[in-house]
């Protein structure tokens, strides 16, 4: 199978193919863990499917699945060795969401308190009506997956 333009210059991509270092903390068949060089704080580590989904819409249920056991299993050995104060799983999908790389991947975050971090927000309570409106939506477009 060729791989794809997006395929062929995925930089995920040419990890997994080994044409490209990495500090690899986990391989199995179908998922990869290895350490963010650029992090945002110690321990931050990525998961990726080997196969190469460009986000979460596109990635398969068996691709998600065992990219999300391999998270677990990183965090799990993030909290051993580095004993955070809390620990964030990141997903991001799009520009808006700060995707920097286009294959489906989570990130493992080791947190701190005050660490400077921003990226948790303050908890508003929202307007109950929209948000019933809403999950209506949401829950009659699931219904059509089934």
């Amino acid at each position: 199978m060729t791989d794809t333009p997006a395929q062929a210059e995925c930089i995920f991509c040419k990890i997994v193919a080994g044409q490209i270092p990495c500090f690899k903390l986990h391989e199995d068949d179908d998922t990869l863990a290895f350490m963010d060089i650029n992090p945002v704080n110690e321990g931050h580590a990525l998961i990726i499917p080997k196969a190469h989904f460009e986000d979460v819409y596109a990635v398969s249920d068996a691709a998600i699945a065992a990219t999300a056991a391999t998270a677990a299993r990183v965090a799990r050995a993030a909290r051993a060795v580095l004993a955070p104060e809390g620990l964030n799983l990141l997903q991001c999908n799009g520009p808006a969401a700060a995707q920097s790389v286009q294959h489906f991947h989570m990130h493992v975050i080791p947190r701190r308190i005050d660490d400077g971090l921003a990226m948790n927000w303050a908890i508003v309570p929202g307007d109950m009506d929209a948000i019933a409106k809403t999950a209506d939506r949401l829950r009659a477009e699931i219904e059509k997956g089934r």
